[in-house]
């Protein structure tokens, strides 16, 4: 609105501008005043001290020179006189003392010497004193000589106590005016400032001095209570060689305020004010005046913009605007609602028939109604109706009118008419297309509720899916359903076996059965879900006692395990179910998954169609396990893993043939672990081939060790793993450690399951029997390795399983087993091992069923390689070959 202030706005203080500057003037002014009649003050102070600082000054100085003009009457005496008596000199002396005065004592030193002295008493010391012999006299008596004139000096502390000023006079007499000596008075300095004036309390702060003449070695002898305020009245006094300075300032200082100063300030203030506020009104006056113009010309310009806009309205909206007179019953009708109505341009004149007569029979009656009412009530109304055009075109027209009576009091109506056909025949469109969007959103739910049936449920077996389940998990969770939460997690057996010989389409009719009998043999109330492959899980929320879940898990699985005809065959599989119960509503659902799935596999475990529940303590075995698992993983980055050496023995000589590296855990708080307890965990974690990886690389570095000390070890063994074979970077590594062939050998660990090799594991046993690198297969005749891996892995060595050894004392079946175990190497041309030779007994009867290399500890124990290496070298063994084999 005030786009038009121009350069008199400045945010409204243009107009304030000539009071802002007549402000200022003023403030300067006053200012000025102020700091003048400060200065006035000032000067006066000034002048006031000044006058009473002289007072006291001619005062001072008129009583010192009244004193020594007393004494020069008596030195001028004694010149005449100069052989005075001490009678007459205290004779003219009492004289000079009795008036009022501030002397204290006169002598008369002829020749320098002290003659006479007045008054005697006290002074009799005195009289004899030589000034030249003197140090504190002797320099100003000859200067007194020197000069020959009056010295006075002082201020001086006396030997006696007090302040004095000392007069020297010098004597001169007879005719050729010869000098006869000095006369000295001393003044008592405190009586004569006391007498002057000179006093602590005066009306001004006053100090003085004393110095030379070059203003040397100034002393302070005199002031006042008050202390002397900066940029003091001074003024001096000559005293003989040296200069008395006095300064003076006011008690209170030169800062003073005056004592009309409030009504001054009082004063200019009112002036200012008579002066300012005026000046302010007047630019707060001319500030309204242009803001009322401003707002004058803001409505104008609103005026004009809402006609235009109304207009611009009125054109685009097609309105047509009427007027109608009840008592002529004439009609004034714009441009636009002759067009509305299809008056012919010819017509001058419209009137109420014209109106009527273009009604739609239809809405004739309530049209006319409508209108009536307005009339008679004088009240507004709104109303909606259709018209006939002469070319037989029907129009939808909403008609708004008022009632009101002109100033010369005729009753009048205006109104408004538009055309809404076109809304009409929108409304209609949307109308229909409401019904028709009504009808796609409500199969659009439909929909919406298949899918999401369906995404909540398996499409093979129509049970609820794994989402569904960790929905109802939630809800119970969040809930404060005080009932139990119970999951039987539920894992189908031997049905892979099914999938893999029957095909996928079997395997999915056995899914398809088996959630039926599920369903069938589990109440009603629990909640079923496949949560993938061929795992289930059933959601109870009764009473563990009352539901007894072990005995409902055993009838599930007695159902399960009926035979099934898929295909035309009878197929039976079997179950594993694990059960976990929330022990407290802290438990998460996730972790109550996770129980039963810990329960589920320690079921499978223990075989199949087995029911485990969950516990504390398989809880605490799962926890000892996970922590196994994290030692084992901390142990390989720490370098824990280290190999054990137990030697082998040619069974003939009993020399050292080789050694095989045992792997062996030094757990830094349970020691030394055996294979037997982490190889399980550590295969589970895929850390296996990793164990064999370092196992293999301490154990070349203990050869290389051996063989630098001069020591024949022919080869090392260390167990290789599957996962160690699968390894696609193994023969990489190996190839770069160079390893010497004949020298290192591969055991193939039981776990491996020969007579199912594939071929990658053939290509990679080829390729490191190509490095020279010799396989040996343990626990061969255990059920692992059989005559079909002799024939497919040809390997250097066949290790027999410490169970073959052991009982072959006591059983003939066992050494016959064992003899053709090792006449089968001997066809193949294949080295046997024996493992876990324990007597001297085992080892005679190994060497005579022809085994070739003899391990166990009838010779031997797992050793570190320290121990290895003493044991090597001191050949501990051989001193048993003979009882062995005596």
């Amino acid at each position: 609105m005030n786009t038009r202030d121009g350069p008199l706005s400045f945010r409204g203080l243009g107009y304030y501008i000539p009071a802002i500057v007549a402000t200022l003037a003023v403030l300067i002014a006053v200012f000025l005043a102020d700091m003048q009649k400060r200065q006035l003050e000032e000067e006066y102070l000034r002048s006031s001290t000044t006058e009473q600082l002289g007072q006291l000054r001619s005062r001072l100085q008129g009583s010192i020179l009244a004193n020594i003009k007393l004494v020069q009457g008596l030195v001028a005496t004694i010149e005449t006189e100069p052989d005075m008596t001490p009678e007459r000199f205290t004779s003219l002396a009492s004289r000079i003392f009795d008036d009022g005065h501030q002397l204290r004592s006169l002598a008369i030193a002829p020749d320098f010497r002290v003659a006479l002295v007045y008054p005697f008493k006290g002074n009799e010391a005195s009289i004899g004193l030589d000034y030249r012999k003197n140090e504190r006299q002797r320099a100003a008596a000859l200067q007194v000589e020197a000069q020959g004139k009056i010295i006075v000096t002082g201020p001086v502390e006396l030997v006696q106590g007090g302040r004095a000023v000392i007069v020297r006079y010098p004597i001169y007499t007879g005719p050729d005016n010869a000098f006869f000596g000095i006369a000295s008075a001393v003044i008592d300095l405190d009586k004569l400032l006391e007498n002057t004036g000179f006093k602590s309390d005066l009306a001004i702060a006053v100090s003085m001095s004393s110095s030379s003449h070059d203003g040397v070695d100034s002393t302070t002898f005199f002031k006042t209570d008050a202390a002397v305020d900066l940029k003091p009245v001074v003024m001096s006094i000559a005293i003989g060689h040296d200069v008395w300075t006095m300064s003076a300032s006011p008690l209170k200082g030169w800062q003073q305020t005056p004592d009309d100063l409030g009504p001054f300030r009082g004063g200019l203030a009112l002036l200012a004010i008579v002066i300012v506020v005026p000046m302010f009104w007047v630019g707060f006056l001319m500030k309204d005046r242009h803001r009322r113009i401003l707002v004058l010309q803001d409505r104008e310009d609103r005026l004009e913009a809402a006609s235009h806009r109304l207009q611009l309205a009125m054109d685009a909206s097609q309105v047509g605007v009427w007027e109608y007179d009840c008592k002529t019953m004439e009609l004034s009708w714009d441009a636009r609602m002759r067009q509305l109505y299809d008056i012919a341009p010819e017509q001058a004149i419209c009137r109420y028939e014209d109106w009527r007569d273009t009604l739609h029979p239809a809405d004739l009656e309530s049209a006319e109604q409508d209108f009536a009412n307005s009339i008679e009530a004088q009240e507004s109304y709104t109303t909606a109706f259709r018209i006939v055009a002469r070319d037989g075109t029907i129009r939808h027209i909403r008609a708004h009118g008022m009632a009101y009576h002109a100033s010369s009091g005729a009753k009048r109506i205006v109104g408004a008419n538009w055309d809404v056909t076109e809304d009409v025949r929108l409304k209609n469109e949307l109308l229909e297309a409401k019904l028709t969007a009504e009808a796609q959103n409500k199969a659009l739910e439909e929909a919406r509720l298949v899918l999401e049936h369906r995404s909540l449920h398996d499409a093979l077996t129509c049970l609820p899916n794994r989402r569904y389940l960790d929905q109802q998990l939630a809800l119970a969770s969040a809930s404060d359903d005080p009932r139990p939460l119970n999951l039987l997690h539920i894992d189908l057996d031997r049905f892979k076996d099914i999938n893999d010989t029957l095909g996928h389409a079997a395997g999915d009719e056995v899914l398809k059965q088996a959630a039926a009998v599920l369903r069938a043999h589990a109440p009603t109330e629990d909640f079923i879900a496949r949560i993938g492959g061929d795992e289930f899980v059933l959601l109870s929320r009764r009473d563990p006692a009352e539901a007894n879940l072990p005995v409902l898990s055993a009838r599930l699985i007695e159902a399960i395990s009926e035979p099934m005809a898929v295909q035309g065959h009878d197929c039976r599989i079997g179950a594993s179910i694990g059960i976990a119960t929330r022990s407290d509503r802290s438990e998460t659902p996730e972790q109550l998954l996770v129980n039963a799935d810990i329960a589920l596999y320690e079921a499978k475990r223990r075989g199949r169609n087995r029911v485990h529940v969950f516990n504390g303590a398989l809880r605490q075995r799962t926890v000892e396990v996970k922590q196994l698992g994290d030692d084992i993983l901390r142990g390989l980055e720490n370098g824990e893993f280290r190999p054990f050496f137990q030697p082998q023995f040619d069974a003939e000589t009993l020399e050292i043939v080789g050694v095989e590296a045992l792997a062996r855990w030094g757990h830094p708080t349970r020691g030394f672990i055996a294979p037997d307890v982490f190889l399980p965990v550590a295969e589970r974690l895929n850390v296996v081939a990793r164990i064999d990886e370092t196992i293999l690389e301490q154990s070349l570095f203990q050869a290389m060790r051996w063989e630098g000390q001069g020591l024949a070890i022919p080869r090392v063994s260390v167990n290789v793993s599957c996962q160690r074979l699968r390894d696609e970077n193994l023969i990489g590594k190996l190839k770069a450690m160079n390893i010497r062939p004949g020298t290192l050998t591969f055991e193939l660990l039981e776990s491996i399951s020969f007579d199912a090799v594939d071929e990658g594991l053939k290509q990679a046993i080829e390729a490191i029997k190509a490095l020279g690198i010799d396989i040996e297969i343990d626990d061969f005749g255990t059920g692992h390795a059989s005559i079909i891996s002799l024939l497919e892995l040809s390997p250097k060595r066949l290790k027999l399983d410490r169970r073959l050894i052991q009982p072959l004392l006591e059983s003939a079946a066992q050494q016959s087993l064992v003899r053709s175990l090792i006449d089968i190497g001997k066809v193949r041309d294949i080295e046997t091992v024996a493992e876990g030779v324990e007597t001297a007994a085992h080892a005679e009867l190994l060497r005579q069923l022809g085994c070739h290399v003899l391990q166990g500890y009838a010779f031997a124990k797992p050793m570190v390689a320290d121990e290895f290496l003493a044991f090597v070298k001191t050949r501990k063994w051989m001193p048993g070959r003979q009882r062995l084999y005596q």
